[in-house]
């Protein structure tokens, strides 16, 4: 399979968030090791350069988001960034761009999956969320400990969408309590947990998984629990629609009933 890869950039103290593109399979690296791959403002930023190239290109069907080092997957945003902030509005525009890094994420049309070793915290717990599949190491925690750090807080937005996978009680307990849970106990479903020495071959094998199934079954079934979060009442007319009006949806019809396997193609 051809590799597309972004220009090799020397590393720096701000970190670089790498994209690359093997075949149907887009990999995001959060590479700042040395700071536990805390977020700097570019890395947030590139973070979003690379959402926006996975929507644009149609041969990409799953994306992996990843830490360099395999210490941790993002130890929350760079602590010393927040040093320029000088009143409340600032707080404010800073939870409205994490919003919409956060965002970028979850409205990927693909399916996403967060590999997750030794910690996600803050803003890396934000980002893991926001992910659709996630597949951790033994031990590995999440959390959003601020109650004892920062003294910050969350955005009703990203709020929202940490009680819509964790239930509002783990949450209150992830920010009140400052509890850091491992992957072991966190909800059924939630994280995959897989040996260090298995991590790769799993990832793998859903990747793989995941780009032999029907493209447009997936992403409208993302949109329509995206808009079911912010609205229970939301219409979902225009997905089935979309749908069920595919050639897919005839493709796999056809298949089917042909006992074959269905040959997708997201149209």
């Amino acid at each position: 399979m051809s590799t597309k890869d972004s220009p090799a950039v020397e590393a720096d103290d701000k970190g670089r968030v790498r994209f690359a593109v093997d075949g149907p399979v887009a990999r995001i690296t959060f590479d700042r090791p040395a700071a536990r791959n805390a977020m700097t403002w570019r890395m947030y930023e590139e973070l979003e350069q690379a959402c926006l190239a996975i929507a644009a290109d149609p041969s990409i069907r799953v994306a992996v988001l990843r830490g360099a080092g395999g210490k941790a997957f993002v130890a929350g945003t760079d602590i010393d960034q927040f040093r320029a902030f000088t009143s409340g509005e600032d707080g404010v525009a800073y939870e409205q761009q994490v919003e919409r890094f956060v965002g970028g994420v979850e409205r990927l049309p693909v399916p996403t999956l967060a590999v997750v070793e030794g910690w996600a915290v803050g803003g890396g717990m934000a980002i893991a969320n926001a992910c659709d599949l996630r597949l951790a190491t033994p031990g590995t925690r999440f959390g959003v400990p601020i109650a004892r750090t920062l003294g910050n807080c969350l955005s009703t937005t990203n709020l929202s969408l940490l009680a819509a996978t964790l239930g509002v009680g783990m949450v209150k307990r992830m920010v009140m309590l400052a509890e850091m849970p491992t992957a072991e106990t966190m909800p059924p479903g939630y994280v995959g947990v897989v040996a260090p020495e298995a991590l790769d071959a799993e990832v793998d094998t859903l990747c793989a998984k995941l780009v032999s199934h029907a493209p447009i079954t997936m992403r409208v079934t993302k949109e329509a629990l995206r808009r079911l979060r912010l609205d229970p009442q939301a219409s979902a007319a225009d997905l089935v629609r979309e749908t069920y009006g595919s050639a897919d949806f005839r493709e796999g019809v056809d298949a089917f009933l042909a006992k074959r396997p269905p040959n997708w193609r997201g149209v």
